[in-house]
């Protein structure tokens, strides 16, 4: 009996620490410069002259957005969402979006994603 009230009382604790990761707010953020992260380095100096035409080719480093001069990556998902939205887009460069997410350190977790 002892033991089952420790190992409840031990998932309890457990469960109160972790609540407060799992209840982060989700952000928005508005109208930010979309990159690829293959070229993000090359054109950070003028990242609206980045084509569309390269986003799409420069997939496979994943996508996010410049964020106060700092490069906050998309999670897979939002990698997916980037994608469809830049391939829908008719823009072909000035390239901006409004994201929807969670920050966790340089990563955002998107919820919903628009190219503007």
């Amino acid at each position: 009996m002892k033991r089952s009230i420790g190992l409840l009382a031990f998932v309890f604790a457990v469960a109160s620490l972790a609540s407060p990761l799992q209840a982060a707010d989700a952000q928005t953020w508005k109208s930010l410069p979309l990159m690829d992260g293959h070229c993000v380095e090359k054109t950070a100096a003028d990242p609206d002259a980045h084509p569309r035409s390269c986003a799409l080719q420069c997939a496979a480093g994943g996508y996010g957005v410049i964020a106060d001069g700092k490069f906050l990556k998309f999670d897979e998902t939002g990698n997916e969402k980037a994608l469809a939205a830049l391939k829908k887009s008719e823009k072909k460069d000035h390239l901006r979006a409004t994201v929807t997410g969670i920050l966790q350190g340089d990563v955002i977790t998107v919820s919903s994603i628009a190219v503007e």
